[in-house]
């Protein structure tokens, strides 16, 4: 994925866990503009690691004069959210990938009702910006536990439409409520915790929503596990993968690409056929069907681990 390197132009703490970056060109060129809903992957050189995360964008889709990312803290995660809040600095200059969109509006809708928990909220900011210019219908539903967790609040700058939800003041999103009598042609949109999108999937069964008219999105990251080895057939090379380490990452180390756009389990592009398993995969993406996470012959390099004895895939 071709990427470029970028100024960072401000650092900006929205909440004690939540921060928002915002990235331009060094020489203020225009950068390529996006649809809401696109994210970007920033590279983080830590230390002998390369990082790269995922990022949804929360700017305007429409403006070229910078990139706008909030990112969360996640101190028990493997270092890359901690990365951006304690070693990134207005004036450094990080590579940026161009902006991929894996979580569009369906434009064929005539209503677009979205549904974001927590940190879920980002990837619809840009949308919102979209959504006002075409004058399309839509509401945007906003849970979080307060409003001292809730960055949204102040990304979303009195935004019209939007629904706040926040469990601590009694105000609980209720799904259901929120899906019926919605008219018809209306898709809805859910950003956040898996059971977020597990209660709004459920709900929207019960009512008889056709499965066209759901979108959602989870961007994981690569989950700590313990060290495993790998042998990838067409490379000739045996990997060690580390506790903190994805598979793809430790490829791309020993000097073999894997294609990816996302890196978190959703895109389907770093997945690869596993040629022989003697152990157990540990299936962590949104991409792979039931019947082969079963059958054990896919991998996706970039979310999951493995126990076990031998592990050869087709790489």
């Amino acid at each position: 994925m071709s990427a470029r390197m970028l100024r960072v132009a401000a650092v900006e703490p929205l909440t004690p866990l939540v921060t928002r970056f915002r990235f331009e060109d060094p020489e203020d060129r225009r950068l390529p503009l996006f649809s809401g809903g696109a994210h970007v992957v920033v590279e983080m050189p830590d230390a002998d690691l390369l990082r790269r995360n995922a990022y949804s964008l929360i700017s305007d889709p429409f403006d070229g004069s910078g990139y706008e990312i909030a990112v969360r803290r996640e101190d028990t995660g493997r270092g890359g959210s901690r990365f951006m809040h304690t070693q990134v600095s207005a004036g450094d200059l990080l590579r940026v990938s161009e902006p991929v969109n894996l979580f569009a509006l369906d434009l064929r809708a005539r209503k677009h009702v979205m549904i974001a928990g927590g940190i879920g909220i980002t990837p619809f900011l840009s949308q919102l910006k979209q959504l006002s210019r075409l004058q399309v219908p839509y509401e945007l539903h906003y849970a979080a536990r307060s409003r001292a967790e809730a960055a949204g609040l102040r990304l979303l700058n009195g935004a019209a439409h939007v629904h706040v939800h926040i469990s601590e003041e009694g105000n609980r999103m209720d799904i259901g409520a929120i899906l019926s009598g919605q008219p018809l042609g209306t898709h809805v949109y859910t950003c956040g915790p898996e059971g977020l999108i597990a209660g709004v999937e459920d709900a929207a069964a019960r009512l008889g929503w056709p499965q066209g008219a759901l979108h959602s999105e989870a961007f994981l990251s690569p989950p700590p596990g313990k060290p495993f080895e790998v042998t990838l057939a067409r490379s000739g090379t045996t990997l060690t993968v580390g506790p903190h380490q994805s598979l793809l990452e430790a490829a791309e180390a020993a000097g073999v690409e894997i294609p990816w756009s996302c890196r978190g389990g959703a895109c389907g592009q770093c997945e690869s056929a596993v040629l022989d398993c003697h152990g157990r995969i540990e299936h962590n993406d949104h991409w792979l069907g039931e019947e082969d996470r079963n059958a054990q012959t896919k991998i996706m390099p970039c979310v999951s681990r493995f126990q076990g004895e031998t592990l050869i895939i087709d790489r």
